[in-house]
């Protein structure tokens, strides 16, 4: 059976003004066309040929030898070029642009964003994209704890956290107490693998292993500090709140940061907060 959304061999079976036809080697359905411009100039009946098969403006089956940049079953991130009152249309490399249905869609989305999305067959047998995309990703990868992986954040509940898509395709989760700074949904992230849960599903950090972290939050203290004329309205008693909002780490890590600076030398604790020594 011809499937669209994915690369099928299929078999010339006539030519015409417009192209050539092309079928299964065992037909158990029409033929389907390969536009005249897609041809390649030695192939002739009985050939056979790798065509990806989706369907054209009047929803017929129709043959091409682009690729798209996804097929069905996987996710890709594309960028949105038009938005109306129905749903949006995505870049996926085809002439056509693939329909993303304003149900499918998670939060607003404009012209021009780029969002990670996946692909279904709709009730018409057509081909659409989805943001809602976790039923499409999997357990298992063989990550270990500390490795070093790209995510794309696709959710966020407020009594988890951010829902990630691990290398577009494995399921990640940064727990509420892991995520520091503001993300949107579409932002794509380097994140550590902090556990490995018993279903294949990964719990990511934002942050490093403690004593590669601390020296990051530590130049950034510097480099806050730099910006400010060496002064800042922080200290070990200002909230969690406050310290996030203004540096994107945990009280936690920021007071062993400041451990770090004050045992160098490098700040001094005063009443209005941090300063620096030079």
């Amino acid at each position: 059976m011809i499937q669209i959304g994915k690369l099928n061999t299929l078999v010339v079976t006539k030519e015409a003004e417009q192209g050539v036809y092309l079928n299964e080697k065992h037909p158990s359905e029409r033929e389907i066309l390969l536009p005249k411009g897609q041809v390649p100039e030695a192939l002739k009946i009985g050939d056979s040929i790798e065509v990806f098969v989706y369907r054209d403006s009047r929803d017929r089956k129709i043959a091409t030898t682009n690729r798209p940049r996804f097929m069905l079953g996987e996710l890709a991130p594309l960028k949105v070029v038009s938005v109306n009152r129905i749903g949006a249309f995505l870049d996926w490399g085809l002439e056509r642009d693939l329909f993303l249905p304003f149900k499918q869609q998670v939060g607003r989305i404009h012209k021009g964003e780029v969002h990670l999305v996946g692909m279904y067959v709709d009730k018409s047998d057509r081909l659409c994209a989805t943001m809602k995309v976790y039923d499409l990703l999997q357990s298992g990868a063989s990550y270990k704890v500390n490795d070093i992986v790209s995510g794309t954040i696709y959710n966020f509940k407020e009594a988890y956290g951010a829902f990630v898509a691990v290398e577009n395709k494995y399921h990640g989760l940064i727990p509420l107490k892991e995520l520091y700074g503001n993300y949107k949904i579409g932002d794509t992230l380097e994140l550590r693998v902090k556990n490995v849960r018993p279903d294949g599903k990964l719990e990511l950090s934002m942050r490093k292993t403690t004593h590669l972290q601390m020296e990051d939050d530590a130049r950034k203290i510097m480099d806050v500090l730099e910006e400010n004329n060496g002064e800042m309205g922080l200290h070990d008693k200002s909230s969690p709140e406050e310290i996030n909002q203004i540096l994107g780490m945990s009280k936690a890590a920021f007071k062993r940061a400041i451990g770090r600076l004050m045992k160098e030398g490098a700040i001094e604790i005063t009443n209005q907060g941090i300063k620096r020594n030079w």
